[in-house]
């Protein structure tokens, strides 16, 4: 089973309160993981949930905390960042498709300190390099901006990590 998806067991029935199948797929999707309002709004049409049901029980998950969009886009920045080493452009897009509004991300994307990105970038350049020793360096540069590119990064640290990277293992290559 995927980890997005609970039992198919909704719990509609011909008689089901649907404040009710709506509250346990609320609760069913929330302990999977967090989710972001649009999230579980569209989960919740899917499901056949009355949309002034689903509004009504958002906002009072909303109220107690249960559903929180600024935390869901910090958890989620982190998150990503440390797993797949996105810069924020791409976490900005991230969180679009996920239904953050973009005042949100804004806030949570700027509090992303430039100096750990430029970390990241370099961490990803290393680890790259790695499996690149035999080739031309022009072609190693440039599948390392690509890559760096497809991550979010700005085509100006892009070039500057790789180029910077690409020197310190000349460096280490001819001290050998």
């Amino acid at each position: 089973m995927r980890d997005e998806e609970p039992p198919d067991d909704d719990g509609w029935t011909e008689d089901a309160d649907p404040e009710s199948v709506a509250r346990k797929i609320l609760l069913d999707q929330l302990s999977i993981k967090a989710r972001s309002r649009r999230e579980l709004e569209d989960r919740l049409a899917r499901r056949r949930v009355p949309p002034e049901v689903a509004a009504r029980l958002l906002d009072r998950f909303e109220e107690v905390g249960l559903v929180d969009d600024e935390a869901f886009a910090r958890a989620w920045v982190e998150g990503r960042q440390r797993s797949r080493g996105l810069a924020r452009t791409a976490l900005a897009v991230e969180l679009r498709r996920k239904g953050v509004a973009d005042e949100t991300a804004k806030a949570v994307l700027a509090e992303v300190d430039p100096g750990e990105e430029e970390a990241a970038a370099r961490g990803l350049v290393r680890k790259k390099l790695r499996s690149m020793r035999g080739l031309d360096e022009q072609v190693a540069a440039r599948r390392l901006v690509g890559m760096l590119a497809r991550k979010g990064y700005s085509p100006g640290l892009a070039y500057a990590v790789v180029r910077s990277e690409l020197g310190a293992e000349a460096q280490c290559t001819m001290g050998e």
